[in-house]
Formats: C-alpha cells, sequence, structure tokens
C-alpha cells in the first residue's frame, strides 16, 4: 500500500491511508489511567466490514497515558502521561513510541517534559514534523520537533496561560485543554476551559515552533469552559465543545488569519433535562453533515446535524452510551462507526452511524477495561 504525496499533503492524516488504501481492518488504539492492573496503552483489531473488535492487549507500560496522538506515517504513537512530577520536577511527559502496524505493540522511543503539570491534550502536524501538548493542571503549552526516527526534541516553545473565569471551583486560572492542527499547518488552536479562550498560535512546524497569533484568542461565554475543539473538513468552520455549562460553539474559520468568529451555540443536553452534566469530546463526522459531542452526566452523545453553508447545528438526538462518563469517542475512517470509551464503567461500548441521518444504533459489542480515556485508529497491516 503506497500513497502519493499529493495525498499525504492534502488529505488529514487520520484519513490519507485509508481513503487511498481502503483497508479493512484497523488498529484501536486505547489510553487510559494506570492502576496496579492497567498498566499501559492497550490495543485490539477492528473489523471496518463488520465493526466487530477483537481482544484488548497491552501495547506498551506507560504511566497514565490519558491522551494520544498518531504520526501520520502511522510509524509512530505519542502519549500524554497526565502525571505532575517529572524527573523531579513540577511537569508532566509526553512518551514517544514506535508503532508496529502488524501487532500492534508499541517500543518506547524516548520520554520528555511538557513543562508543566497534568498533561491531557497532544497532537502532531500533518505531516508530522512537530507536536504541540497542553497541561491542564499547569495551564500551559509547550511545543516540539519531531525526528525522522520519531523521537521528540526537548520543548522548543512553551507558553504560561494567565486568567481565570467566572467558576470558582473550575476556572480559578488556567486551563488548557486540547490542541488542535489547522489542516494547512499554519496555526494551532488550544481551548483554555479556566479562562473561557480558545487561543490561536502560529505554527512554524518545520522548526516545531509557537508564537502567539494576532488576535491571540477568541472568548467564549463567561463559565462556559471550552474544552475540546474540531475543524469542519471544508475549513470553513469549527466547533469547540463546552464542559461547563454543556453547549457546543459554533464558529466560522478565517484560515488566512487565524481567526474564529462565533455563529451560534448549542445547548447538548435534552430540554428540561436538570441533573449534573458536564461535556468532553466533540467530533466532525467525515462527511461534515453531523456533529457529535458527549455528555458525562446524562451519559449521551449529543448528534446534531451541520447546515454546510451556516455551520449552524440542529440537534438529531441524544443516544446513551450504556456506560458512565463518556470521555472520549471516535469514528472510525469510513464514517460507519463511533465507539465510546465511558471511563467510570470501565468499558468501550461500539455504536452502528447511519451516514444519512447521523443516528447511532448500538451494536452490543462491548470490550471491558480500566478507566479508558482516548481512542486512536491506525491501518493494520
Amino acid at each position: 500500500m503506497q500513497l502519493t504525496r499529493r495525498s499525504l499533503l492534502v488529505l488529514p492524516a487520520s484519513l490519507a491511508l485509508p481513503l487511498a488504501a481502503k483497508p479493512k481492518s484497523y488498529l484501536l488504539f486505547v489510553g487510559a489511567y494506570t492502576n496496579p492492573t492497567s498498566k499501559g496503552i492497550k490495543v485490539c483489531h477492528f473489523d471496518i466490514a463488520t465493526g466487530k473488535p477483537g481482544a484488548l492487549e497491552l501495547a506498551a507500560e506507560s504511566p497514565n497515558p490519558s491522551f494520544l496522538a498518531i504520526h501520520p506515517s502511522f510509524r509512530f504513537l505519542y502519549a500524554a502521561n497526565e502525571i505532575g512530577n517529572f524527573q523531579g520536577q513540577r511537569a508532566g511527559s509526553v512518551s514517544a513510541f514506535g508503532l508496529d502496524r502488524k501487532t500492534g505493540l508499541l517500543t518506547p522511543l524516548n520520554q520528555v517534559s511538557t513543562k508543566g503539570p497534568g498533561p491531557c491534550h497532544l497532537n502532531t502536524d500533518h505531516k508530522g514534523r512537530a507536536l504541540v501538548a497542553v497541561n491542564y493542571s499547569g495551564g500551559s503549552v509547550a511545543s516540539y520537533q519531531i525526528g525522522s526516527d520519531g523521537k521528540l526534541s526537548e520543548a522548543v516553545s512553551f507558553f504560561q496561560h494567565t486568567g481565570n473565569g467566572p467558576n470558582g471551583k473550575r476556572q480559578e486560572g488556567p486551563h488548557a485543554h486540547s490542541v488542535n492542527i489547522s489542516k494547512d499547518d499554519r496555526f494551532a488552536v488550544i481551548a483554555d476551559l479556566g479562562t473561557d479562550q480558545v487561543h490561536v498560535y502560529t505554527l512554524n512546524a518545520a522548526a516545531g515552533k509557537l508564537d502567539p497569533n494576532q488576535p491571540p484568542f477568541t472568548k467564549v461565554a463567561g463559565g462556559a469552559g471550552p474544552r475540546h475543539f474540531a475543524f469542519h473538513p471544508s475549513g470553513r468552520f469549527a466547533y469547540v465543545i463546552n464542559e461547563l455549562n454543556s453547549t457546543i460553539t459554533a464558529f466560522h474559520w478565517d484560515g488566512v488569519h487565524g481567526t474564529l468568529t462565533e455563529i451560534d451555540t448549542v445547548p447538548t443536553l435534552p430540554a428540561g433535562w436538570s441533573g449534573s452534566s458536564t461535556c468532553a469530546e466533540v467530533v466532525v463526522h467525515p462527511s461534515g453533515n453531523f456533529v457529535y459531542g458527549s455528555n458525562r452526566g446524562h451519559d449521551s452523545i449529543a448528534v446534531f446535524h451541520v447546515n454546510k453553508k451556516t455551520g449552524k447545528l440542529t440537534l438529531v438526538e441524544h443516544a446513551l452510551t450504556q456506560g458512565k462518563t463518556p470521555r472520549n469517542f471516535v469514528i472510525d475512517p469510513s464514517g460507519r462507526w463511533l465507539i465510546a470509551a465511558n471511563q467510570q464503567s470501565n468499558n468501550i461500548i461500539f455504536f452502528k452511524l447511519d451516514p444519512t441521518t447521523g443516528k447511532l444504533t448500538a451494536t452490543g459489542e462491548k470490550l471491558e477495561t480500566y478507566a479508558p480515556v482516548c481512542l486512536r485508529f491506525v491501518p493494520a497491516l
């Protein structure tokens, strides 16, 4: 299976190989918190034709590898080690691994400091030259160069966010929560839950270097708590899910200047529901027709239809995740399956996705594993 240089440059990293080669089997990697019986990153095979997963196995030991990022070559995997002390410093780390696409096993390459405690999310550019990681506890961001061998440099850039929000318990200071790279690799967008700001940095991917864009951020509603972010495949829109007030904000994305302009904000919870719930993940369907967001407490995936002219969202349904606290979920590259990781019920639930309506139907397939946090696909060999 070979890719042209053009396909690698044009397509998002997660879609380049599946669209070109259409493999029938994928590796599904699971990032999770660790305990004495669960020691790192898990992996299983996933049959894209049937939607059936294989048995989970340990891919590599690693401390609290909560969120994962896959190199666009599929040769390397990076894990955010959600820890507060690394080599005697108040910091977390990012671990780099070599990835065997036949077995799913990971080989440690190196581990570097995130320069702040509690890293919670990371991403690479689409050519695999740079990696950016964010620290939730530290409220900061660090960037790195990626070597040809997959190893990470020490941090090239580091920025400490400042400020707070009106929610005294959750917004006493900055809490950088996610990073996403624009498809042209010119910008890194970082949602900060603690300050109600969505930051934009310019990215020099070849050097692994960040600089604040001008303007450096966009505000959302006070107390909203922006958590995760997703670009629309058209490049015209983007969506941020707000953890604290259970909403999704739609933006117009100006890819020339790297600016976000709010279009609309919609609730993720059913009308009249009054229980305690917070949001977690937001994902745009590969077709661009639907946006999905997870509710932790209501324990559901909210499904929205996208108006491709305006970017606005219209509610389709709420699908219960058959577990507690859906921290993260993914849609497979074919757009036919959605897999949800329920952190507090220790299970991963599989859904069939109707590409016409966007609706979800549980398939009955389930995996049991301790505190699953993040799911990522890699085409298997």
